[in-house]
């Protein structure tokens, strides 16, 4: 039997995100050996519960094989906690994923120059412009940039990136195969031919509300630090911010507007100790010593290099890659009325609620929330939750139809 399959035993059997460190390290990082060893002997370790050990012992290694002979398939590379090719960043952490589902290249996971940014998928136009002026800042300094992939901020990180010649690792929450939001595919294949798309889960693995905030632990980890862009009360991008903290990574945000409330996030985390971002220099300076030799060029970046790159960003219509992968509301427009699914019983009230009054005509977020009941940002929060499956589409001007 390849080790390979009994690592992805290992790591679905248990589930992603579960403790693993533990384990792996008492039984030298050998996944087979697990597979062999007793219920006994593993409850004796004190890390889980026997139910838990049950549990995990009795998930059928054939599965595993299947997985195997999907993502192979599939064209995809498997990488293993045991491998060479493993970031070891990874490694330290109590949560250390078990395998990694890699299109690209596998290399760039080692860089250890690389820095995360996340933030708003309802992005401003500031906040975007912003984001793609630090990443491609970075991206030509010697930085891989790493981001979740998702519309917003997160996308706008990656083709910075990219447009400035330089690497990205894309980290999805769902399986690479997956349809998650098609319309960002071709902007993934892009980036697997400058960087990496990676998953934790399994080929077919569908995006949920839970893997999500599971895969950004892995976002925070593969960095020297993370920089929170724009990011409300709530955001996701928190979550990453605090995975950053536990893992001793450096959290830096970027300043918004103090009457804005999809700023209120990083403003309380600069309040509360992040580094305030107001240039590349911010970031970079906190790097420059350690990481000398990794730094393509080592001069300083002008005072007001943000405000040059954001304002281009602004002022100039839509590259190539971003037409590519924008929805054409023509066609949209074209699509004849649909009957709609009933709400699937998993959904939260708030998202069966704006559910109800989505329609296949594009409607703006002030009239969904007011047609449901909902204030703006459980509105959103509803939105986002329909779009993880598949169930809304984002148009542009904060308008969304039934994905149908």
């Amino acid at each position: 039997m390849n080790d390979t399959v009994y690592w992805i035993w290992l790591s679905q059997a248990l589930g992603q995100g579960e403790k693993t460190l533990a384990l792996i390290s008492y039984y030298n990082w050998n996944a087979k050996e697990i597979y062999e060893a007793s219920i006994k002997d593993i409850f004796a370790l004190g890390i889980y519960t026997l139910q838990k050990v049950k549990r995990f012992k009795a998930y059928p290694l054939e599965k595993a094989e299947e997985s195997f002979e999907a993502a192979v398939n599939a064209g995809m590379k498997i990488v293993t906690a045991q491998s060479e090719l493993f970031p070891d960043s990874l490694r330290k952490i109590d949560t250390a994923p078990l395998v990694l589902y890699v299109y690209g290249d596998v290399s760039v996971l080692k860089n250890e120059l690389s820095i995360s940014m996340v933030g708003a998928r309802e992005a401003s136009d500031y906040g975007c412009a912003v984001a793609k002026a630090l990443s491609s800042a970075l991206a030509g300094k010697g930085f891989t940039i790493v981001s979740g992939g998702a519309r917003g901020i997160d996308s706008e990180s990656h083709f910075g990136a990219m447009e400035e010649g330089g690497k990205t690792v894309c980290v999805l929450g769902c399986g690479l195969d997956t349809n998650y939001l098609a319309e960002l595919k071709p902007m993934r294949d892009k980036i697997a031919e400058n960087g990496a798309v990676i998953s934790e889960f399994p080929p077919k693995s569908p995006a949920s509300r839970i893997t999500f905030p599971i895969r950004n632990r892995i976002i925070s980890a593969l960095t020297l630090g993370t920089i929170v862009v724009e990011a409300g009360e709530r955001s996701g991008s928190l979550i990453t911010a605090r995975f950053a903290l536990e893992q001793g990574k450096d959290v830096f945000a970027v300043p918004g507007d103090l009457v804005h409330s999809s700023y209120l996030g990083t403003n309380k985390l600069i309040r509360d100790g992040a580094i305030a971002v107001f240039s590349p220099n911010d970031i970079l300076e906190e790097y420059y010593s350690d990481y000398y030799d990794k730094i393509v060029d080592k001069t300083r970046f002008p005072d007001d290099e943000i405000i040059k790159r954001a304002q281009r960003y602004l002022s100039k219509p839509k590259t190539e890659a971003k037409e590519k992968i924008s929805v054409n509301e023509n066609e949209q427009k074209k699509k004849c009325v649909t009957v709609k699914r009933d709400a699937p019983d998993y959904l939260t009230e708030g998202a069966k609620k704006i559910y109800a009054v989505l329609t296949n005509e594009p409607t703006h977020v002030d009239l969904l929330s007011e047609q449901s009941g909902l204030n703006v940002s459980q509105t959103l929060s509803a939105l986002t939750e329909l779009e993880v499956y598949s169930l809304a589409l984002s148009l542009s001007g904060r308008r969304y139809t039934i994905n149908d």
